[in-house]
């Protein structure tokens, strides 16, 4: 019987020696972000948590990093050997150290009302972000670049790539030309603009080597944006949306494109560029269901689906909470100081706001109502003001009573917390550490998420 078990388990361990290694994956898109390789890790951006995630080579998420300043990437690209440089949202710039636990080394402010970044080949570029595209702006100068040169710090040099391109309708600027962008090794820009089937390189002296486009429009171009017929108040545009992002390799000496397959982004598809020529090497249309691209070792593209890979950041390295910091020690409106350590071993939703916050006002009765369902022992909220006026901190007090601690800020909350916007949230376990980040108000659904991971974490031993 023992030598039957002995060779049985032999057996075992050369069938599994035969076994073909697991594939290898460098991520090149999730959702609609570009994703960026650091060493052996794959980064990308999660912007409806608030976070940075890295997958390995077999697109298992291994670190998340959290920040207040991180309230909603959407582009990240490598500065440096460590470091990724974040687009936000809004038009921010974020430099993140990924070797330093995930600490911020800089930030800036948009060049533009809202800029996406990219870096390479010592060079810092930012263009028309595709991802916060206001329907309206002020006409710029025919003479404004259409890509900014910036330096490391975030600073225009007062050099740029090209100009922009005048549409029919000068206020419509801004949705002309916004566009995807990414810089080779060699200094080189690629640029894709948001509502043209086109895609561009830009020589590192600026001259276009050439333009490339997939067909999407009889005729070989499509027209400008246009103001449809309204309807009561709200604006509308009928445009075409077409490329959405634009990734480097790997591997070397290729060029990803995500973008539509319909020109109205229903539908979407990666396009494989040569970045020498502009040929499209080869096209892959994605289903409905397909939201994240990898590259394999071989070269071969692979999709999946972005939100099951992003789920297990939620079970990665569990014992990797931070703890919330700075604590506080703050007064009431009676005068009397409240510290942290007083809400030490219950969930405590630490949240900012102010008066003046149209926000908040929509938050505070999510809040009352999450705060009476749970047992004080379990469930606190810390409402921190940062108005600077306490009479108009007091009024809004007195006209919304809410059944939870307020805290008064006096204005100095956001220079100690580095949150971008109210109203802003920490959710934290019982050891005063975070579970999760909520920037801005999400409504009725985004409390029933929250009233579910509070219920968890309060069961939680």
């Amino acid at each position: 019987m023992r030598r039957a078990t002995g060779g049985g388990a032999a057996l075992l361990l050369a069938l599994f020696a035969c076994r073909p290694p697991a594939p290898r994956f460098t991520l090149l898109f999730l959702g609609p972000s570009p994703a960026a390789s650091l060493g052996d890790l794959s980064w990308a951006p999660d912007p409806e948590h608030g976070r940075l995630v890295a997958f390995d080579r077999e697109l298992r998420v291994t670190r998340r990093i959290t920040n207040p300043r991180l309230a909603a990437p959407m582009a990240v690209t490598p500065l440096g050997r460590t470091a990724l440089l974040v687009t936000e949202r809004t038009g921010e710039g974020v430099v993140v150290d990924t070797a330093g636990g995930g600490r911020v080394v800089r930030e800036w402010e948009s060049p533009d009302v809202a800029s996406l970044y990219a870096a390479g080949g010592g060079r810092v570029v930012a263009t028309r972000s595709p991802y916060y595209v206001p329907q309206l702006s002020a006409p710029e100068p025919d003479t404004a670049p259409l890509i900014r040169m910036l330096d490391t710090l975030g600073r225009p040099t007062g050099r740029g790539l090209a100009t922009i391109r005048r549409p029919a309708t000068p206020l419509l600027d801004y949705v002309v030309n916004a566009g995807a962008v990414v810089v080779g090794p060699d200094g080189a820009v690629y640029y894709a603009p948001l509502v043209r089937d086109e895609i561009r390189k830009y020589t590192p002296g600026g001259q276009v080597a050439w333009t490339t486009k997939r067909g999407l429009f009889r005729g070989g171009s499509e027209p400008d944006p246009e103001f449809l017929p309204a309807k009561g108040t709200e604006l509308r545009l009928k445009k075409a949306l077409v490329n959405v992002a634009l990734v480097l390799g790997p591997p070397p000496g290729r060029l990803y494109a995500l973008g539509s397959d319909d020109s109205a982004a229903t539908r979407l598809r990666v396009d494989v560029l040569d970045p020498a020529t502009g040929a499209i090497v080869t096209t892959r249309h994605l289903g409905p269901r397909e939201t994240a691209v990898a590259v394999d070792a071989s070269g071969a593209l692979a999709v999946f689906d972005a939100d099951s890979l992003i789920a297990g950041a939620d079970g990665a390295a569990p014992g990797a909470r931070e703890p919330f910091a700075p604590v506080f020690a703050l007064p009431d409106p009676a005068g009397d100081t409240v510290t942290l350590a007083r809400f030490r071993g219950k969930v405590t939703l630490v949240n900012f706001w102010a008066s003046w916050c149209d926000p908040c006002r929509e938050e505070f009765p999510h809040m009352a109502e999450l705060y009476r369902e749970f047992d004080r022992k379990d469930f606190e909220i810390a409402a921190v003001s940062d108005d600077v006026d306490s009479r108009s901190m007091l009024a809004f007090v007195r006209r919304y009573r809410p059944p939870f601690p307020i805290l008064v800020g006096g204005g100095r909350m956001k220079q100690v917390y580095h949150y971008r916007g109210l109203p802003y949230s920490v959710l934290l376990d019982r050891r005063g550490r975070v579970i999760e980040r909520i920037f801005g108000f999400g409504g009725a659904d985004e409390f029933r998420k929250l009233r579910e991971t509070i219920a968890n974490e309060v069961r939680a031993p």
